[in-house]
């Protein structure tokens, strides 16, 4: 009875507010944090269900008792792509912005109403720049709000604008048909950009993968179609089915050869990362950051700026008494942002140790397929559920999680 539980605490609260003032705001916070701690407790537990499955008529309440349970330690047997844990430190830095939104200005875009915020998103911009391998002072970026659709939709957008500086003026007419590249495996948002921008999802060439999913990068020149301009390839660090790498320096070559601009998502590990144009990024993935995290950055400094900027004169004033650069509202499309930079800033020193971990829990499971009982296998179509796909995202996940995984699977099986 959590959600009704907190309604009513809400509906109590909003009545006592006008005469009780802070002490009725100190208990009702109170009731708030009792009331999560209980829910991250349970969802803590071994002994408590993943997922407490009911029919949408069925969910009149309890909200969060019927949500699949993500803490870490619970979580631990979740083998998913978009289940990977509790990071309490990210929720401490999503509930302190929350909280203190009123005071610190929560939805920014001017240096002067939220000056320390935007100065640590310059901060931790730099430090991914430099991740990536471009240097530091030269790169631009942002944070986009929801997942990757928005930071791709950003990438198209200035691969367009890039190219075509008119089409922000003049819009489509005045520019040629364009076309954009990304494999069979990318994700969906690269055709809805196409279609959002007026590009044209039947635009968007679809390039052929080999049986690891990986796009076949021979094929980007052979696809090509007459009377469209060649404009802008998709290449992606970890397909969502198969979580495969493109061959991304094979990828550039033809790039730069026909002169495209390449963006490239995901980034984690890669070779070459460093000569793609844009890079989007969801920390809020493999990283855990609580939703929502998401990042686009640009290889080309300013031109964010110019592609989306307006200069409306009752928020941006060039005379300003600081470097007007530091106001980052007219750069992005929605203007004020929520401030997300904090919970990832405050946990970025613990990845290096989260990611080895993953990574040696997924070469365990490979060594525990070779039992004889098993065969390992990669055949049919992978976007067909004649296959399990474990994902290793979660560092709570320890060697005995393996373990039980193997063991269930054995046990289904045998009643196939």
């Amino acid at each position: 009875m959590v959600f009704l539980q907190f309604l009513l605490i809400s509906s109590f609260i909003f009545k006592k507010t006008i005469n009780d003032g802070e002490e009725t705001t100190k208990h009702f916070l109170q009731e708030l944090v009792n009331i999560l701690l209980a829910y991250i407790s349970k969802s803590l537990k071994r002994s408590s269900k993943v997922l407490d499955f009911h029919y949408p008529h069925q969910l009149m309440e309890d909200t969060l008792k019927y949500g699949v349970k993500t803490g870490k330690n619970k979580s631990s047997t979740i083998f998913h792509q978009l289940s990977d844990g509790l990071d309490i430190i990210g929720v401490a830095g999503e509930w302190l912005t929350s909280t203190a939104r009123m005071f610190l200005y929560v939805y920014r875009f001017t240096y002067e109403i939220s000056p320390v915020f935007i100065l640590m998103e310059e901060v931790v911009l730099r430090k991914m720049h430099s991740i990536i391998g471009w240097p530091e002072e030269d790169g631009d970026g942002i944070f986009c709000p929801g997942n990757n659709t928005m930071s791709n939709l950003y990438s198209v957008l200035l691969a367009r604008f890039h190219l075509f500086p008119a089409v922000k003026t003049h819009g489509m007419s005045v520019i040629p048909r364009l076309a954009l590249f990304t494999s069979e495996h990318s994700h969906y948002s690269i055709k809805k950009s196409a279609a959002v921008l007026g590009i044209g999802s039947e635009n968007v060439i679809v390039i052929r993968c080999d049986e690891r999913g990986k796009m076949i990068s021979s094929e980007l020149n052979s696809s090509i179609v007459a009377g469209l301009v060649p404009f802008y390839v998709s290449a992606t660090a970890g397909t969502t089915v198969c979580g495969t790498f493109d061959p991304l320096n094979e990828i550039v070559d033809i790039c730069e050869h026909h002169g495209l601009l390449l963006s490239n998502k995901h980034c984690v590990k890669l070779q070459g990362i460093e000569r793609a144009h844009s890079v989007t990024w969801n920390p809020h993935k493999m990283m855990g950051i609580p939703l929502q995290c998401s990042i686009i950055l640009v290889k080309r400094k300013g031109l964010l700026q110019e592609c989306n900027q307006l200069c409306a004169e009752y928020l941006f004033q060039p005379d300003k008494h600081y470097d007007v650069s530091y106001d980052t509202g007219d750069k992005s499309i929605q203007c004020g942002r929520h401030i997300d930079v904090f919970k990832l800033c405050i946990v970025l020193r613990a990845f290096e140790a989260q990611i080895n971990h993953c990574l040696e829990n997924a070469e365990y499971l490979y060594y525990k397929l070779k039992r004889t009982d098993f065969k390992l296998v990669f055949k049919g179509k992978v976007n067909k559920v004649n296959f399990f796909c474990c994902v290793f995202s979660n560092p709570a996940t320890q060697r005995e999680d393996v373990d039980f995984l193997i063991d269930e699977i054995a046990c289904l099986a045998c009643e196939l």
